[in-house]
């Protein structure tokens, strides 16, 4: 394919990076999906709604549910009361969440730089930047009120 559209790219890309972690981090037996949420998990200080983490990946509130309920299974995660609304239940991580995560790290930092060969600190720094302004036009796009592009 001679001009591959900015969509295939990114998606390649992605899907890529996706793959090589898998492959560097498999002794967890972790989906990318729960590698996701894992990663979510661990960054919320003090945990976080179920619901939130359905929105931030993009993904419905039941699936979410059911994905915490097979990582809480396997001592991923806990859920535990909000101390300021009893009927909520915040995700938390567990300290084998941590431990994984402080290690997979390692291995994310490792896959990022394998991606990223060959370019310039110059060429990086705008690709985080080019990228960046992608999300943010896009994000404007989804504002209520606001008109999609065509």
């Amino acid at each position: 394919m001679e001009n591959p559209s900015l969509g295939l790219l990114l998606h390649d890309a992605s899907r890529l990076i996706r793959r090589r972690f898998e492959a560097r981090s498999g002794e967890y037996g972790l989906t990318s999906a729960q590698w996701r949420m894992l990663l979510l998990v661990c960054k919320s200080e003090g945990g976080a709604q179920q619901s939130r983490f359905a929105e931030l990946l993009d993904i419905e509130p039941i699936s979410a549910s059911r994905l915490i309920d097979r990582m809480e299974a396997q001592g991923w995660v806990n859920r535990a009361p909000d101390p300021n609304d009893r009927r909520v239940r915040r995700v938390l991580p567990t300290e084998k969440a941590l431990a994984a995560f402080a290690h997979v790290k390692t291995h994310a930092d490792a896959v990022y730089a394998e991606a990223l060969n060959g370019l310039s600190e110059a060429q990086r720094a705008e690709l985080i930047a080019a990228l960046r302004m992608i999300a943010a036009n896009l994000s404007k796009a989804e504002e209520p009120g606001q008109k999609e592009l065509s």
